[in-house]
C-alpha cells in the first residue's frame, strides 16, 4: 500500500514521497532518488546519485610485532619502525598486529600484506594481525597496506624489517671455524703420518747402523782377540815342536797353550754373549758381569761381596751400551785384582730413577796408588766408553779406605714399550 503525504508548514510543490508499511517513518525515499530527514531546522535532502567517491586512501599502521608473545620495540604509538625487529634463532613464533585510520566505514576497511622474501600479496578484511611460524634464517620486509570504502589503496605501505638469527653452527663464525678446524686436522693428518713415516725410516737407518756397528764391533773382536790368540797358540805349538828335545820347555809351551786356550774361550764367549740379543736386558749385564766377577776372583783368592736387587726391572739395553759397560766393569775388576792389592771387593747395583749404577769397591792402596800403577790410559778409555753411551764415569776413594768405581748409564726402555 502507498501513502501519498504532503508535508505542512512548507511552501507547495514539494515533491510527495512514497512510503511503504514497511518504511521508517523518519525517512523515505523521494519519487526522484533523492532522501529526505526531518531536522529541527526543517528537512535535509540526500541525493545518493551524486555523492562524491572517498578518494583520500587510509593511512595505515604496524601496531605491535611479538616474538614468542614478548612484545618488540619500547614505543607502541611510533608510527614508523626504525629499526629491525630481531628474532633469535632459539624463538620460533612472530605475530605482527596492524591497523588502518579509515574513520568514515571503517568496517569496510581491506588489507594487503606479505612478508618479502618468503609469501605473495596476501588480502584480508577480517583480519588486523598475521602470524608465521619458524622462519628460515635471513632478512625479510613486512609490508602490509589498505583500502578505504570504496577501493582506495594507499601505495605507501607500512613496513618493519625483520631479521631472523640462524643457528649458531649456520653463521659464518662457526664455519669459519669449521673450515679451519679441518683444514687444520687434514694438515696435521698428513704431518703426522709423514712425520711417522720419516721417523720409522730413521729408525730403520739407525738400526742397520746400530747393525753395521755391531758386526764391526765383532769383527774386530774376533780379529783382535781370537786372531792374536790362535797366532799365539800357533807360534807356542811350533817352539814346542822344536824344543822337544827339552822336556822342561815343551812343558812350559804347553802350560802357556793352556792359558792361552783358555784366555781365547773366555774371549769367545764373551763375543757370543755380546752378539746374542736375547742378552738385551739389564738383567742380563747384571747376570754375566757377577758371574765373570765371581770367577776372576775366586781364582784371584780375594774375598767378594754381591749387593744385587732381588727383582730387576725389564728394560732393555742396546748392544753397543751393554758391551761398553761390560768392558769399563771388566776392566775395573782387573785393575782391583792387578794394582788396587785389595783382599775384599764389593760389588753393589743401584737403581736411580732413569739411571742404573754399577759399584766397585775395594778395601786397597786406594785411588792414589792404584792410579800410579793403573796410568792415565786405562781410566781415560773407561771413561770415553761411558761417555760414548750416554753415562758417567766416577774413580773415587772408598768410605774408610780403598778405591770406588762408580759406572753410571741409562735404563733404556721396558720391553713391554716395543
Amino acid at each position: 500500500m502507498t501513502i501519498h503525504v504532503r508535508i505542512f508548514g512548507k511552501p507547495d510543490g514539494l515533491p510527495t514521497r512514497e512510503c511503504t508499511s514497511g518504511s521508517q517513518p523518519a525517512a523515505c525515499r523521494a519519487r526522484d532518488g533523492q532522501l529526505w530527514f526531518p531536522t529541527t531546522k526543517g528537512l535535509v535532502g540526500v541525493n545518493p546519485t551524486r555523492l562524491a567517491r572517498n578518494t583520500n586512501p587510509p593511512p595505515v599502521h604496524i601496531e605491535s610485532v611479538l616474538v614468542d608473545n614478548e612484545p618488540q620495540g619500547a614505543n607502541p604509538f611510533q608510527v614508523k619502525w626504525s629499526q629491525d625487529v630481531v628474532v633469535p634463532a632459539s624463538r620460533e613464533r612472530l605475530e605482527i598486529h596492524f591497523t588502518s585510520l579509515n574513520l568514515s566505514s571503517p568496517e569496510q576497511a581491506r588489507f594487503r600484506y606479505r612478508l618479502a622474501g618468503h609469501e605473495n600479496w596476501a588480502e584480508t578484511q577480517d583480519m588486523h594481525e598475521v602470524h608465521y611460524g619458524k622462519l628460515p634464517h635471513g632478512r625479510y620486509r613486512f609490508e602490509v597496506t589498505a583500502c578505504n570504502e570504496d577501493g582506495v589503496w594507499n601505495p605507501t605501505p607500512a613496513t618493519v624489517g625483520i631479521v631472523v638469527e640462524p643457528p649458531f653452527w649456520k653463521t659464518w663464525w662457526f664455519q669459519a671455524l669449521v673450515v679451519i678446524a679441518i683444514l687444520g686436522a687434514t694438515i696435521g693428518t698428513v704431518y703426522f703420518i709423514s712425520t711417522q713415516r720419516l721417523e720409522r725410516q730413521l729408525a730403520d737407518l739407525r738400526q742397520r747402523e746400530a747393525l753395521e756397528r755391531e758386526r764391526a764391533r765383532i769383527a774386530r773382536d774376533l780379529h783382535d782377540q781370537l786372531g792374536a790368540n790362535l797366532t799365539q797358540v800357533a807360534l807356542l805349538g811350533e817352539l814346542a815342536g822344536e824344543d822337544k828335545s827339552l822336556p822342561e820347555e815343551v812343558e812350559a809351551h804347553a802350560k802357556q797353550i793352556c792359558t792361552t786356550a783358555r784366555e781365547t774361550s773366555l774371549a769367545l764367549d764373551e763375543i757370543v754373549w755380546s752378539a746374542n740379543p736375547q742378552n738385551d736386558t739389564l738383567e742380563g749385564l747384571v747376570n754375566y758381569a757377577c758371574k765373570y766377577a765371581q770367577d776372576y776372583l775366586r781364582v784371584a783368592g780375594l774375598r767378594y761381596r754381591l749387593d744385587v736387587p732381588a727383582q730387576l726391572p725389564s728394560t732393555v739395553l742396546p748392544p753397543d751400551l751393554r758391551h761398553n759397560v761390560f768392558l769399563a766393569f771388566k776392566e775395573s775388576v782387573n785393575n782391583v785384582v792387578k794394582h788396587a792389592k785389595a783382599s775384599e771387593v764389593t760389588i753393589r747395583l743401584r737403581l736411580e730413577g732413569e739411571m742404573f749404577t754399577m759399584e766397585i769397591e775395594d778395601d786397597g792402596c786406594g785411588p792414589a796408588g792404584a792410579k800410579s800403577k793403573t796410568g792415565r790410559n786405562g781410566l781415560r778409555n773407561m771413561s770415553r766408553r761411558m761417555e760414548d753411551v750416554g753415562g758417567m764415569f766416577a774413580f773415587e776413594p772408598a768410605p774408610g779406605k780403598g778405591t770406588r768405581v762408580r759406572l753410571t748409564a741409562p735404563i733404556g726402555k721396558k720391553q713391554n714399550d716395543f
